[in-house]
């Protein structure tokens, strides 16, 4: 690797550092997070193996982008460093890296809309509104948990079934979202949460559903594919807005 390169990959990862720190700070804005048990993680190398995460414990609040740990998913000894991540964290996510190179960034929290969707027999979200429609035909809706998140089988188990998904609807557990940037996944994990929070409150009258029909779910899905870099420019908003407030996560 040239100096040229090698200062490109540090910038990089600068970068990403500040971006992941953020995503942190906003997800406990909004109440997205569970205590200190959820975890957001970045890739940093090209295949995604290298990759940022949360350190064990932390609360989302408090965290700072030079406290990041760097890990490589290829790494057996890396439950043995005294800064080894939370298992659960090490199992999902390193698999998840392991496995789809292109899950730049990897958000697995369990927000309540969410989570109480994923609690039920039926867990899908119809496309009843525009953020409801954003995840018509592209969330993997998985009810085959087979064990707890800190066992390497599960983690194997759920980036397999992540592949050639951008979305994951835990049945019993959560969500995770993935995206090609740490910009791009917060901003469907914020809309995830939206869709699930309108659909039990739709629920909660106990009147009939009124879903958009396929032609025109699938024609709204369409219409989010053209408004990416909105997401892109959200997240600048959101990370102005942490600036303004507590600029320590850029620390």
């Amino acid at each position: 690797m040239t100096s040229t390169e090698t200062t490109m990959a540090y910038l990089d990862e600068a970068q990403v550092r500040v971006d992941l720190a953020a995503s942190f700070r906003l997800a406990a804005g909004m109440g997205l997070h569970e205590s200190v048990a959820n975890h957001f993680s970045a890739a940093v190398s090209a295949d995604g193996r290298r990759f940022l995460c949360n350190p064990r414990w932390r609360h989302f609040s408090l965290v700072r982008a030079s406290e990041l740990i760097l890990l490589d998913a290829d790494d057996p000894s890396t439950m043995d460093r005294p800064d080894a991540p939370d298992p659960s964290a090490w199992c999902i996510h390193g698999a998840i890296h392991a496995r789809i190179p292109t899950a730049r960034a990897v958000l697995h929290c369990h927000p309540p809309y969410a989570t109480a969707l994923c609690g039920l027999a039926d867990p899908t979200i119809p496309p009843l509104d525009q953020a409801t429609a954003r995840f018509w035909g592209r969330t993997v809706y998985d009810q085959e948990m087979a064990g707890p998140p800190d066992d390497p089988a599960e983690g194997a188990r759920v980036a397999e079934a992540l592949v050639g998904n951008s979305v994951m609807m835990m049945g019993n557990h959560g969500v995770t979202v993935v995206g090609e940037s740490v910009a791009h996944a917060f901003e469907d994990l914020y809309f995830l949460e939206r869709a699930c929070r309108t659909v039990v409150l739709a629920l909660s009258t106990g009147r009939e559903l009124r879903p958009m029909d396929d032609d025109l779910a699938d024609s709204v899905v369409r219409m989010w594919t053209r408004f990416t870099d909105q997401g892109v420019a959200h997240f600048a908003e959101l990370k102005s807005l942490l600036d303004r407030d507590d600029p320590s996560y850029r620390d």
